[in-house]
Protein backbone atom coordinates (compact mmCIF):
# COMPACT_ATOMS: atom_id res chain seq x y z
CA UNK A 1 0.00 0.00 0.00
CA UNK A 2 1.36 3.42 -0.94
CA UNK A 3 1.76 5.90 1.90
CA UNK A 4 0.48 9.43 1.34
CA UNK A 5 2.64 12.40 2.25
CA UNK A 6 2.74 16.19 2.27
CA UNK A 7 5.73 18.11 0.96
CA UNK A 8 6.33 21.26 3.02
CA UNK A 9 9.12 23.73 3.61
CA UNK A 10 10.23 26.45 5.99
CA UNK A 11 12.47 29.02 4.28
CA UNK A 12 13.45 26.39 1.72
CA UNK A 13 14.35 23.77 4.35
CA UNK A 14 12.07 21.04 2.95
CA UNK A 15 10.27 18.06 4.47
CA UNK A 16 8.29 14.98 3.57
CA UNK A 17 5.56 14.77 6.23
CA UNK A 18 3.71 11.49 6.82
CA UNK A 19 0.66 11.28 9.08
CA UNK A 20 0.27 7.85 10.72
CA UNK A 21 -3.27 8.06 12.10
CA UNK A 22 -4.52 5.89 9.23
CA UNK A 23 -1.27 4.42 7.86
CA UNK A 24 1.77 2.82 9.45
CA UNK A 25 5.28 4.22 8.98
CA UNK A 26 8.26 2.48 10.56
CA UNK A 27 11.04 3.04 8.02
CA UNK A 28 14.54 1.65 7.88
CA UNK A 29 17.45 4.07 7.37
CA UNK A 30 17.64 2.85 3.76
CA UNK A 31 13.99 3.73 3.18
CA UNK A 32 14.47 7.22 4.64
CA UNK A 33 17.46 7.76 2.35
CA UNK A 34 15.39 6.62 -0.65
CA UNK A 35 12.57 9.05 0.20
CA UNK A 36 14.98 11.95 0.81
CA UNK A 37 17.04 11.37 -2.34
CA UNK A 38 16.53 14.10 -4.90
CA UNK A 39 15.78 12.59 -8.31
CA UNK A 40 16.11 8.90 -9.24
CA UNK A 41 12.69 7.99 -7.83
CA UNK A 42 12.98 9.74 -4.47
CA UNK A 43 10.69 12.56 -3.38
CA UNK A 44 13.64 14.68 -2.22
CA UNK A 45 13.90 16.49 1.12
CA UNK A 46 16.18 17.57 3.96
CA UNK A 47 14.18 15.70 6.61
CA UNK A 48 11.37 13.15 6.84
CA UNK A 49 8.73 13.74 9.55
CA UNK A 50 6.15 11.31 10.96
CA UNK A 51 3.14 12.67 12.87
CA UNK A 52 1.95 9.88 15.17
CA UNK A 53 -1.06 9.77 17.51
CA UNK A 54 -0.29 11.31 20.92
CA UNK A 55 1.25 9.20 23.68
CA UNK A 56 0.66 11.59 26.59
CA UNK A 57 -2.05 13.82 28.05
CA UNK A 58 -2.13 17.35 26.66
CA UNK A 59 -0.36 16.54 23.40
CA UNK A 60 -1.92 16.62 19.93
CA UNK A 61 0.65 14.21 18.48
CA UNK A 62 3.97 12.43 18.91
CA UNK A 63 6.40 13.53 16.20
CA UNK A 64 9.48 11.75 14.81
CA UNK A 65 12.20 13.35 12.67
CA UNK A 66 14.83 11.76 10.41
CA UNK A 67 17.72 13.43 8.61
CA UNK A 68 18.26 12.63 4.94
CA UNK A 69 21.09 10.21 5.82
CA UNK A 70 18.53 7.94 7.52
CA UNK A 71 19.37 8.75 11.14
CA UNK A 72 16.57 9.70 13.51
CA UNK A 73 17.12 13.11 15.10
CA UNK A 74 15.77 14.82 18.19
CA UNK A 75 14.50 18.12 16.84
CA UNK A 76 14.02 20.21 13.72
CA UNK A 77 13.00 23.84 14.10
CA UNK A 78 11.58 24.55 10.65
CA UNK A 79 9.92 21.14 10.67
CA UNK A 80 8.42 21.89 14.08
CA UNK A 81 6.71 24.98 12.65
CA UNK A 82 5.32 22.92 9.75
CA UNK A 83 3.99 20.27 12.13
CA UNK A 84 2.43 22.89 14.42
CA UNK A 85 0.71 24.53 11.44
CA UNK A 86 -0.69 21.20 10.21
CA UNK A 87 -1.99 20.28 13.67
CA UNK A 88 -3.62 23.69 14.05
CA UNK A 89 -5.22 23.35 10.61
CA UNK A 90 -6.64 19.91 11.41
CA UNK A 91 -7.89 20.85 14.88
CA UNK A 92 -9.15 24.34 14.10
CA UNK A 93 -7.16 25.64 17.08
CA UNK A 94 -4.63 28.46 17.15
CA UNK A 95 -2.32 26.72 19.64
CA UNK A 96 -1.03 23.12 19.86
CA UNK A 97 1.46 21.04 21.84
CA UNK A 98 3.18 17.84 20.74
CA UNK A 99 5.86 15.51 22.03
CA UNK A 100 9.18 14.46 20.49
CA UNK A 101 12.10 12.38 21.69
CA UNK A 102 13.64 15.74 22.72
CA UNK A 103 10.61 16.70 24.86
CA UNK A 104 7.37 18.64 24.45
CA UNK A 105 7.17 21.46 21.92
CA UNK A 106 4.33 23.90 21.34
CA UNK A 107 3.22 26.29 18.64
CA UNK A 108 0.79 29.18 18.18
CA UNK A 109 -0.52 30.91 15.08
CA UNK A 110 1.27 34.21 14.42
CA UNK A 111 -0.35 35.20 11.12
CA UNK A 112 -1.10 33.76 7.69
CA UNK A 113 1.16 30.67 7.44
CA UNK A 114 3.30 32.21 10.17
CA UNK A 115 3.93 30.16 13.31
CA UNK A 116 5.61 30.80 16.66
CA UNK A 117 7.02 27.72 18.38
CA UNK A 118 8.44 27.24 21.85
CA UNK A 119 11.62 25.23 21.35
CA UNK A 120 12.17 24.74 25.08
CA UNK A 121 15.26 25.38 27.18
CA UNK A 122 18.64 25.00 25.45
CA UNK A 123 21.18 22.54 26.82
CA UNK A 124 24.39 24.36 27.74
CA UNK A 125 26.35 21.78 29.74
CA UNK A 126 29.00 19.74 27.92
CA UNK A 127 27.15 16.53 28.79
CA UNK A 128 23.98 17.82 27.10
CA UNK A 129 25.56 18.59 23.71
CA UNK A 130 27.23 16.04 24.17
CA UNK A 131 31.00 16.61 24.01
CA UNK A 132 33.54 13.83 24.46
CA UNK A 133 35.27 15.66 27.32
CA UNK A 134 34.43 18.25 29.97
CA UNK A 135 34.67 21.76 28.54
CA UNK A 136 33.21 25.25 28.93
CA UNK A 137 30.64 25.29 26.12
CA UNK A 138 30.73 29.09 25.89
CA UNK A 139 34.32 28.94 24.62
CA UNK A 140 35.13 25.53 23.20
CA UNK A 141 38.76 24.65 22.51
CA UNK A 142 38.42 23.92 18.81
CA UNK A 143 39.81 25.50 15.68
CA UNK A 144 39.96 24.70 11.98
CA UNK A 145 42.98 25.58 9.86
CA UNK A 146 46.59 26.46 10.64
CA UNK A 147 47.45 26.89 14.33
CA UNK A 148 48.80 30.40 13.81
CA UNK A 149 46.03 31.50 11.40
CA UNK A 150 42.87 29.42 12.00
CA UNK A 151 39.91 29.82 9.65
CA UNK A 152 37.44 29.57 12.55
CA UNK A 153 38.05 29.03 16.24
CA UNK A 154 36.69 29.01 19.82
CA UNK A 155 33.02 28.33 19.04
CA UNK A 156 30.02 28.08 21.35
CA UNK A 157 28.14 24.78 21.77
CA UNK A 158 24.39 24.55 22.35
CA UNK A 159 21.90 21.68 22.35
CA UNK A 160 18.44 22.42 20.95
CA UNK A 161 17.41 18.78 21.29
CA UNK A 162 20.21 18.17 18.78
CA UNK A 163 23.87 19.22 18.99
CA UNK A 164 25.11 22.53 17.57
CA UNK A 165 28.47 24.26 17.36
CA UNK A 166 28.43 27.95 16.38
CA UNK A 167 31.47 29.76 14.99
CA UNK A 168 31.36 33.57 14.85
CA UNK A 169 32.81 34.97 11.62
CA UNK A 170 33.76 38.49 10.53
CA UNK A 171 31.72 38.30 7.33
CA UNK A 172 29.07 35.94 5.87
CA UNK A 173 30.73 32.78 4.58
CA UNK A 174 30.33 31.17 1.15
CA UNK A 175 28.62 27.86 0.48
CA UNK A 176 32.01 26.39 -0.38
CA UNK A 177 33.51 27.53 2.93
CA UNK A 178 30.54 26.23 4.93
CA UNK A 179 30.67 22.89 3.10
CA UNK A 180 34.42 22.44 3.40
CA UNK A 181 34.64 23.48 7.04
CA UNK A 182 31.29 22.11 8.20
CA UNK A 183 31.94 18.64 6.77
CA UNK A 184 35.24 18.53 8.69
CA UNK A 185 33.71 19.60 12.00
CA UNK A 186 30.52 17.48 11.78
CA UNK A 187 32.39 14.27 12.67
CA UNK A 188 35.17 15.76 14.83
CA UNK A 189 36.05 13.45 17.77
CA UNK A 190 34.88 16.14 20.20
CA UNK A 191 31.29 15.38 19.06
CA UNK A 192 30.53 11.67 19.59
CA UNK A 193 27.04 12.04 18.10
CA UNK A 194 28.12 14.38 15.31
CA UNK A 195 27.16 18.07 15.28
CA UNK A 196 25.35 20.76 13.28
CA UNK A 197 27.82 23.49 12.33
CA UNK A 198 26.76 27.15 12.21
CA UNK A 199 28.71 30.14 10.85
CA UNK A 200 27.22 33.31 12.34
CA UNK A 201 27.99 36.88 11.35
CA UNK A 202 26.73 39.53 13.77
CA UNK A 203 25.39 42.32 11.53
CA UNK A 204 23.80 44.22 14.46
CA UNK A 205 22.65 43.53 18.01
CA UNK A 206 19.30 42.40 16.58
CA UNK A 207 20.51 40.81 13.33
CA UNK A 208 22.52 37.63 12.69
CA UNK A 209 23.45 36.34 9.23
CA UNK A 210 23.78 32.55 9.35
CA UNK A 211 24.76 29.57 7.25
CA UNK A 212 24.45 26.03 8.61
CA UNK A 213 26.04 22.72 7.66
CA UNK A 214 23.45 20.31 9.03
CA UNK A 215 24.39 16.99 10.59
CA UNK A 216 23.27 14.17 8.32
CA UNK A 217 21.83 16.54 5.70
CA UNK A 218 24.69 18.80 4.59
CA UNK A 219 24.32 22.44 3.58
CA UNK A 220 20.67 23.44 3.95
CA UNK A 221 18.74 26.54 2.87
CA UNK A 222 17.75 27.21 6.47
CA UNK A 223 17.97 25.46 9.84
CA UNK A 224 15.51 26.36 12.59
CA UNK A 225 17.38 24.77 15.48
CA UNK A 226 20.57 26.26 14.01
CA UNK A 227 19.00 29.73 14.18
CA UNK A 228 18.00 29.10 17.80
CA UNK A 229 21.49 27.87 18.66
CA UNK A 230 23.13 30.88 16.96
CA UNK A 231 20.99 33.35 18.91
CA UNK A 232 21.63 31.55 22.22
CA UNK A 233 25.35 31.47 21.45
CA UNK A 234 25.38 35.17 20.57
CA UNK A 235 23.55 36.14 23.75
CA UNK A 236 25.95 34.04 25.82
CA UNK A 237 28.85 35.96 24.28
CA UNK A 238 27.09 39.31 24.78
CA UNK A 239 26.92 39.92 21.01
CA UNK A 240 23.14 40.34 20.60
CA UNK A 241 20.11 41.30 22.63
CA UNK A 242 17.68 38.62 23.77
CA UNK A 243 15.62 38.94 20.57
CA UNK A 244 17.14 39.03 17.08
CA UNK A 245 16.40 38.36 13.44
CA UNK A 246 18.40 35.41 12.13
CA UNK A 247 18.78 35.72 8.37
CA UNK A 248 19.39 32.96 5.84
CA UNK A 249 19.66 33.53 2.09
CA UNK A 250 16.07 32.27 1.77
CA UNK A 251 14.55 34.49 4.48
CA UNK A 252 14.57 35.21 8.19
CA UNK A 253 13.42 33.81 11.52
CA UNK A 254 12.85 35.85 14.68
CA UNK A 255 14.44 34.16 17.69
CA UNK A 256 14.02 35.19 21.32
CA UNK A 257 15.87 33.54 24.20
CA UNK A 258 13.38 34.49 26.87
CA UNK A 259 14.92 35.72 30.11
CA UNK A 260 11.85 34.92 32.23
CA UNK A 261 11.96 31.12 31.80
CA UNK A 262 14.99 30.43 29.58
CA UNK A 263 12.86 29.12 26.70
CA UNK A 264 13.81 29.74 23.07
CA UNK A 265 10.94 31.15 20.98
CA UNK A 266 11.05 31.00 17.18
CA UNK A 267 8.71 32.73 14.71
CA UNK A 268 8.78 32.08 10.98
CA UNK A 269 6.83 31.05 7.88
CA UNK A 270 5.64 27.69 6.62
CA UNK A 271 4.80 26.67 3.05
CA UNK A 272 2.76 23.79 1.66
CA UNK A 273 4.28 22.54 -1.60
CA UNK A 274 2.23 19.51 -2.68
CA UNK A 275 0.70 16.18 -1.62
CA UNK A 276 1.61 12.80 -3.07
CA UNK A 277 2.13 9.09 -2.58
CA UNK A 278 5.45 7.47 -1.77
CA UNK A 279 6.76 5.15 -4.47
CA UNK A 280 6.05 1.52 -3.54
CA UNK A 281 9.75 0.69 -3.25
CA UNK A 282 10.29 3.34 -0.55
CA UNK A 283 6.99 2.97 1.29
CA UNK A 284 7.85 1.46 4.67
Amino acid sequence: MSRTFLKMNGLGNDFVVIETQTQSFDPTPEEIRAIAKRGDGGVGCDQVIAIDPPKAEGASAYVRFWNSDGEETGACGNGTRCVAWLLMQSSGKDAVAFDTVAGRLSGVAAGEKLVTVDMGVPGLDWTQIPLSEAMNTERVELQVGPIDAPLVYTPVCVSMGNPHVVFFVDAPVSDAFATGTGSLVEHHPLFPEGVNVGFAHIAARDHIQLKVWERGAGLTAACGTGACAAQVAAVRRGLTDRKARVQFETGSLVIEWRESDGHVIMTGPVSMDFAGKLPERVAA
